[in-house]
């Protein structure tokens, strides 16, 4: 397996819209030198020194941040913010757009440094927009609450701050220290680990001189003036003809609902509700944001994309398991590899021919394929390079394929960063061929021929009777598309943001993600609207998809996943002072990069004690190397000591790859009066069972 660097998403400086490009040229060569000085722009009492891929240096010359523009719109805050007022607070601008998979992969790392850092550091996302929907404030306060955001946003459509921090590519992070100094900047994925000891020497160097300030500031989410809806964000939508089934993936709930294509009565649920990686029965198997689905029989396998993993959900048994993928984000794969050992990347949706599964892997940007029978798994088509490049599977580019299907022959996907529509051979020495559509900033809405046509961020595809249906998603249209003829029409929807039923050309839709079709209707993942609509063909009407048994399904209702801690085997010491000596799994260690804790505590009259001797009824620790030595002193009985915490574990022979993992534990404890005092030791391994 060979793993490559997470790179960012658009570069902006490269093909492009001429207008766009002029108009920010002359502001991105004069930052070059200020970019050039400033991206370090202080100096720390000590010289930060290596900081990996992090763009810093320090100098004499203090370069202060430009300020946030007056007129622009904020989200979850209470109001604007201004630079002056962040002052002692370590500040990280992150420069995204939604439609961008590498930003959504940075959110999560964003999350883990606000947590690691709750009074000492602000994120700031600045929505620098690369399509024309996304510049709107509503759509991105829509995207704030399906990728779960909780920092304050700003709505930087018209590229004021981009120009401003002479920002190039999404995403982009720049690094403000407490005085208003700019210290840094990178581009691309893998944040955490390139800032956390950044964040770190700049909170201590300036605490030191007492210039951290850790009030909070005025914050008021989004997600408090959410309404609460049956449906979440659904983000795909497939209809099973062979077994009348219907399948929504009712994304932000983290759950598959079932229901009958006759009537829509629900029939399952699948999946407790809460976002997590856990496989079981239905009622206890847990997903993250699940995306696409296929049906074989009474297999259902599920795209669970922020798991970065494919599922598999028996619908007889009704069992969930995990088919490929780690749980760990990958970015790459070289050949054939067993596919549950093999990392994903942001799997979007599936298709099904001849018992293979072809995957449109959305974040290297290529198409995958598995072998439903061996479970090996391969990439199909996609040099991993992002762009529109036809031609033969391997060498071809491809940009964030987000929607998948088949006519059996063909995989034909909505490649959504560049508009357009695309096909590709199923035959492995086949070629990949662009339908409709344009290039990675050639986009719009026009219906047309070929190359010529234009489409806005597409996510979703179907086929039926050689013709696909897509929805055009950041164009709230369906739209059909021609295949022989290589033409694309409208087919439903206005255009406007809505929710309103009618005829074909009368109702409205709010960035529809999934389509799907089956006895003469499309259903569609309404995504925005968190509705499935309903297109008759014969009729021409569009109508809202109403479940009977859609409150039994809700999240809260559903049974709460088991969360009993894990029972390590007893251990047996004898009374007075002694140690407990804690052992991670063979073959792991710490990454040094993230906030590791644990929490030691015993039940009974036992105490843990600190290093120095002081007696605590819990200790804190935020361990640095293992095996980790605990001072305690036993008394005699039987204890129970108690482990929490979280750990982020990677590879001795990999330090690049790293988990999370939640410790809850029991180790039980007899204290024999007749035995020494001693040191016994424990392994952890058991609280880990899933390792490979």
């Amino acid at each position: 397996m060979n793993v490559k660097e997470p790179g960012a998403c658009d570069d902006m400086s490269g093909p492009r819209n001429h207008t766009m490009r002029y108009r920010r040229l002359a502001a991105a060569v004069s930052l070059l030198l200020i970019a050039a000085i400033a991206f370090g722009g202080i100096v720390f009492k000590r010289t930060l020194g290596n900081a990996g891929d992090f763009a810093m240096t320090p100098f004499n010359e203090k370069i202060y941040a430009p300020d946030f523009p007056t007129e622009l719109d904020w989200l979850n805050t209470e109001r604007p913010l201004t630079i002056d007022e962040l002052r002692g607070k370590v500040v990280l601008l992150d420069f995204w757009t939604y439609c961008c998979i590498n930003c959504i992969h940075v959110i999560g790392d964003l999350k883990m440094l606000e947590e690691k850092y709750p009074d000492e550091l602000v994120v700031i996302g600045v929505h620098s927009a690369k399509f024309t929907a996304e510049g709107e404030t509503d759509n991105i306060r829509q995207a704030i609450l399906r990728y779960e955001i909780e920092h304050p946003v700003i709505n930087d459509s018209n590229m004021i701050l981009w120009r401003s921090y002479g920002v190039h590519a999404w995403p982009t992070v720049v690094l403000i220290a407490p005085d208003g100094t700019i210290v840094g900047s990178r581009s691309g994925e893998g944040v955490f680990a390139a800032l956390d000891s950044v964040i770190t020497r700049v909170i201590e160097d300036y605490d030191a001189v007492g210039l951290i300030d850790r009030s909070p500031i005025p914050m008021v989410p989004e997600s408090m003036m959410a309404a609460d809806t049956p449906l979440l964000f659904p983000g795909k939508v497939l209809a099973h003809e062979e077994s009348g089934r219907l399948f929504i993936a009712d994304s932000n709930h983290n759950r598959i609902l079932v229901l009958s294509l006759s009537d829509h009565s629900l029939i399952d649920v699948i999946g407790g509700g809460t976002d997590g990686f856990t496989d079981g029965s239905f009622e206890t198997a847990t997903f993250f944001h699940p995306q696409g689905m296929v049906a074989d029989g009474d297999a259902l396998y599920i795209a669970d994309t922020e798991n970065h993993a494919i599922r598999k959900a028996d619908l007889n048994e009704r069992t969930v398991v995990t088919v490929a993928g780690t749980g760990r984000q990958g970015f790459s794969v070289s050949g054939e590899a067993d596919a549950l050992s093999t990392n994903l990347n942001s799997p979007w949706d599936l298709a099904l021919v001849n018992g293979t599964l072809y995957i449109a892997m959305a974040g290297p940007h290529q198409l995958w394929r598995m072998d439903l029978n061996t479970g090996r798994i391969t990439v199909h088509a996609g040099s991993g390079r992002e762009g529109r490049l036809d031609g033969k599977l391997s060498f071809a580019s491809l940009a964030q394929p987000s929607g998948l299907t088949t006519d059996g022959e063909k995989l034909y996907f909505a490649d959504s960063e560049i508009s357009a529509i695309r096909s590709a051979d199923i035959d492995p020495t086949g070629k990949v061929d662009t339908i409709v559509g344009g290039d990675l900033f050639d986009f719009g809405d026009t219906d047309g021929t070929g190359l010529s046509a234009r489409l806005q961020h597409p996510l979703g595809v179907a086929y039926h009777d050689r013709v696909l249906y897509v929805a055009d998603t950041y164009n709230n249209k369906i739209k059909r598309v021609d295949i022989a003829a290589r033409t694309i029409t409208t087919f439903a929807g206005t255009g406007a943001t809505g929710g309103s039923d009618g005829t074909l050309f009368d109702a409205t839709f709010d960035e529809p993600a999934g389509v799907t079709y089956a006895d003469g209707r499309l259903y569609v993942a309404d995504t925005n609207n968190h509705l499935i609509r309903i297109i008759d063909i014969t009729n021409d009407t569009v109508s809202t998809l109403s479940i009977p048994d859609i409150a039994a399904a809700h999240p809260e209702d559903s049974p709460a996943v088991d969360t009993k801690p894990v029972r390590l085997s007893p251990l047996t010491t004898g009374p007075g002072e002694g140690t407990i000596t804690l052992v991670l799994p063979e073959g792991y260690t710490l990454t040094e990069s993230a906030p590791s804790y644990l929490d030691v505590t015993l039940a009974g009259n036992n105490t843990p004690k600190t290093a120095d001797g002081t007696a605590a009824d819990t200790i804190s620790l935020s361990p640095e190397s293992f095996p980790l030595t605990v001072p305690i002193a036993l008394t005699g009985g039987e204890d129970e000591i108690i482990l929490s915490g979280a750990l982020y574990l990677c590879t001795e022979a990999d330090s690049g790859t790293c988990i999370f993992v939640d410790v809850n534990a029991i180790i039980p404890i007899i204290v024999r009066p007749d035995d020494p005092p001693g040191r016994i030791e424990a392994s952890l391994a058991p609280v880990f069972p899933d390792l490979p």
